[in-house]
């Protein structure tokens, strides 16, 4: 197969995604399936390369490197990536750093220090974190200054909150591309070609369902966009619906080679009103993509590990019983949560785990329309999306999405993140280590004034309207986690590392125990692009410092009263808040002991850093 004159040979990557002593796993887009060379000059190498076509010019590659020897640890690691024998820095210069004639690596001995965050929407006006991570490696002058791993916490991708001009920029894509094209069972249009040509293609895509009385539930929920008065908005109109418009997504988040495909002119079939918020969502959308060469820069240079959370499938994602028996039930919104799934399945979950999703990447390879609904059905049924790294201490990343602990009496109360079944391997996973990183993309310990007002939304009936998911929420679920937590063979040092609520706070926890009290530190940093309303979460703040302080009554009627929580403070906190909002990156230092020694902010606009201190 040739690749047509005016396409690229590369759409997007290298990208370093798992890395240990003799294995790294590197992700790649390609408008033809390639044979690359990663050449180590330092190391012997042997080279494995999976292919899933996605499109007539669009294949995504892994390629699993395998090192004879043990890679040294703490040394700069220089690699290249050789297609047709020419290198990196032929085919994307954009990735090198000055003076640079290839990219490097780092294999560090302990995990020591990490990037963290999640919530990246290429429309929102801040900056995009990630920069964070391009300025930081720029810096670093010894092996030793860089970071172990960038964590990504979640909603590495929104598929259920897209801007006007990025829907025209995939659909423009996909057809330079030729992805692929699919049926869409239970829509008013029959293919993903009528959908992409319908008036209620963009800003409507609510009208795509037939107009029944049984689908009225499922177009609310599901397609409408929720207004959210105390947390956020969400706004369903432009969601994702084709396993290609998700593949278009993924490749123009991470590169900006695939922009240059691309043209953002507006539709002709828009309304007045369509066209005044799609020419205020344009700057933004273009302001993304201009610094995109950065970002996937970072990306080459450092092994990111990536766990979903809601937004990189659909918003509010089995959150209730009653959710999943809705959405399931229908066959297009089925289809639309498959298809999320499955670009996670290759853009994300195949570099964290190789070995545990292989079977499931064998079965995209054969994938046509005949067969895609049942390797949906398989996506939906897998239970293997968490993942950990034999790090020191260990890294173990939490599937808090799909193995839910659902109500039996009430459907409609939000689930538990976690069933007892995951919660008992994740136990097993945590026994006799002295410390561990436990990744939990929605905090396990979290602010407890707007837990509180999830929970009385939730008792009322609306748990939509407020994003009633966290720990605490489901007594069971929270109960167990508390018990692993104090079981006498499971670590002393517990730090979680979470985002998902567009604001930033370190809480330090004992949990009272006579027999084992562990010592846990809650890290949540979020918002790599996304921030809360500043206003509000300054209400937020200082309300709950009144009303949940160490000493108040109220703390006793929260699920934390076995607890003692003590928050550190922002360094840079102007009347005592100890939420900090603002897109960008969390940083993390660990001692020996797997304590967080030093926790950051790092500000997406370049600003100074914030630091959590104790008080």
């Amino acid at each position: 197969m040739t690749t047509p004159p005016e396409l690229p040979l590369v759409l997007a990557g290298p990208i370093l995604r798992r890395l240990e002593p003799q294995r790294l796993a590197i992700w790649l887009a390609a408008t033809q399936p390639l044979q690359p060379d990663v050449v180590f000059p330092s190391a012997e190498t042997k080279v494995e390369c999976q292919v899933v076509a996605v499109g007539q010019h669009a294949f995504i590659h892994l390629l699993e490197v395998r090192f004879e020897q043990p890679l040294p640890c703490d040394q700069w690691l220089d690699y290249d990536v050789l297609i047709n024998g020419e290198g990196i820095a032929s085919w994307a210069p954009h990735l090198l750093y000055p003076g640079q004639q290839r990219p490097n690596l780092v294999l560090r001995g302990r995990l020591d220090h990490l990037l963290h965050g999640s919530c990246r929407k290429p429309h929102h006006p801040a900056a995009d974190g990630l920069l964070c991570a391009d300025r930081l490696l720029e810096r670093c002058t010894q092996p030793q200054d860089r970071p172990a791993v960038l964590m990504m916490t979640g909603d590495q991708v929104y598929a259920d909150d897209v801007a006007g001009p990025m829907l025209r920029a995939i659909h423009t894509l996909i057809e330079r591309l030729g992805l692929h094209d699919e049926q869409l069972d239970g829509a008013v249009v029959a293919d993903s070609q009528a959908l992409y040509r319908h008036p209620a293609s963009y800003y409507h895509r609510a009208h795509l369902l037939p107009a029944q009385a049984r689908n009225e539930n499922l177009r609310a929920r599901f397609f409408g966009g929720k207004r959210k008065p105390i947390f956020s908005s969400s706004n369903a109109d432009n969601h994702l619906v084709t396993f290609a418009e998700v593949m278009a997504m993924y490749l123009l988040v991470w590169s900006p080679v695939p922009w240059q495909l691309v043209h953002l002119d507006m539709p002709e079939s828009l309304d007045p009103a369509c066209r005044t918020r799609y020419q205020r969502e344009l700057p933004l959308v273009q302001g993304f993509a201009e610094r995109l060469g950065q970002v996937a820069r970072a990306m080459a240079h450092l092994p990111s590990l990536m766990i979903f959370d809601d937004h990189d499938i659909t918003d509010d994602w089995n959150l209730s019983a009653q959710w999943e028996h809705t959405a399931y039930g229908h066959p297009l919104s089925r289809r639309i949560i498959g298809n999320a799934l499955m670009g996670y399945l290759v853009c994300q979950g195949w570099g964290n785990d190789p070995d545990g999703c292989g079977p499931l990447i064998n079965r995209c390879q054969s994938m046509n329309a005949h067969n895609q609904d049942a390797l949906i059905g398989e996506l939906l049924r897998f239970q293997g999306w968490q993942f950990s790294l034999p790090t020191h201490p260990p890294l173990l990343v939490l599937d808090t999405r799909t193995r839910r602990w659902r109500s039996e009496g009430n459907p409609a109360r939000p689930s538990g993140l976690m069933d007892w079944e995951a919660l008992s391997e994740l136990q097993q996973a945590l026994l006799d280590h002295p410390s561990a990183v436990v990744v939990s993309p929605a905090p396990i310990f979290g602010v407890k004034l707007i837990e509180t007002v999830q929970k009385v939304f939730s008792t009322l009936g609306y748990p939509l309207l407020v994003d009633a998911e966290n720990w605490m929420a489901h007594r069971e679920a929270a109960q167990v986690i508390l018990n692993i937590f104090r079981h006498s063979r499971t670590p002393g040092h517990y730090v979680v590392l979470s985002g998902d609520v567009h604001y930033s706070f370190v809480y330090e926890v004992l949990i009272r125990d006579r027999q084992h009290s562990p010592h846990l530190w809650q890290v949540t940093s979020s918002g790599i692009k996304n921030e809360f309303p500043r206003r509000l979460l300054d209400v937020l703040d200082r309300l709950n410092r009144w009303l949940y302080a160490p000493r108040s009554p109220l703390n006793w009627f929260t699920s934390r009263r076995e607890m003692q929580v003590e928050p550190r403070t922002p360094n840079r906190s102007q009347a005592g808040e100890r939420l900090w909002n603002g897109a960008g990156l969390g940083q993390v230092f660990f001692n020996e002991q797997g304590r967080p020694a030093r926790v950051y902010q790092l500000d997406a606009g370049g600003g100074e850093a914030t630091e959590f201190e104790r008080r």
